[in-house]
C-alpha cells in the first residue's frame, strides 16, 4: 500500500475539473491538464483531491505515489509557485541580468551567456552572487538550476563555484605543512 498515494491533496484556490481520466487545473500562476493512467480514479471531497487505484496490486502500487506527487506539484505550482536559491561563491564570480537571459563571470577568459526558458524568472541581489529562481513548474525549475550549477561546479578545496542553497558541499583538507 502506498503511503504517499493515500494522502489527500489540498487544492486551495486552484479550480480543478475532472473529466474521466483528464484532470484540468487552473490557478493564479498556471493552468494545465494532467492525464491519469486508467488504473486510477480521482475524486474531490471537501477541497481535497483523492487519488485511488481501481484494483490494488503491486503494479498500480508502484505508480500511485508518483501520480499523486506529480498532481500535487502541478497544483501547488499553479497556486503558489516554487522558489530555489542558487549561490555563487568566488572572488569576482557574479551574474548579471541581460535582456536575453543571464551573463555569468566565473573566472574564465570569457563571459558565459545563459538563456532562460519561458516560465522561469530569476532575481539577482546587488552583489550578483545570490540568485532566486521562481517558476510554477517544479521540474523545469530544478533543471534550470542544475544547468546553472553545472557552469562552474564547486571546487572541493576552497569551495568556490555555483551550488544550490541547502546542498551539502564535501570539502577536502588542503596540503599539510610539515
Amino acid at each position: 500500500m502506498s503511503k504517499i498515494g493515500r494522502k489527500a491533496i489540498d487544492i486551495g484556490n486552484v479550480q480543478v475539473e475532472i473529466n474521466g481520466q483528464e484532470l484540468s487545473y487552473r490557478g493564479q500562476l498556471a493552468s494545465g491538464v494532467h492525464i491519469l493512467p486508467d488504473a486510477f480514479t480521482v475524486t474531490i471531497e471537501e477541497k481535497k483531491l483523492i487519488i485511488a487505484p481501481i484494483k490494488k496490486d503491486s503494479d498500480t502500487n508502484r505508480v500511485w505515489g508518483l501520480q499523486r506527487a506529480l498532481i500535487a506539484n502541478k497544483i501547488i505550482g499553479a497556486d503558489k509557485g516554487f522558489e530555489k536559491q542558487v549561490k555563487i561563491v568566488g572572488l569576482g564570480f557574479k551574474a548579471i541580468k541581460k535582456a536575453e537571459g543571464l551573463e555569468f563571470s566565473l573566472g574564465f577568459s570569457h563571459k558565459i551567456n545563459f538563456s532562460l526558458p519561458l516560465g522561469v524568472s530569476i532575481e539577482i541581489d546587488k552583489t550578483g552572487q545570490l540568485l532566486l529562481a521562481k517558476s510554477s513548474d517544479k521540474q523545469l525549475l530544478g533543471a534550470v538550476c542544475s544547468q546553472i550549477c553545472s557552469l562552474r561546479p564547486v571546487e572541493p578545496y576552497k569551495g568556490t563555484g555555483i551550488h544550490c542553497a541547502g546542498d551539502v558541499i564535501r570539502r577536502k583538507a588542503g596540503k599539510a605543512k610539515s
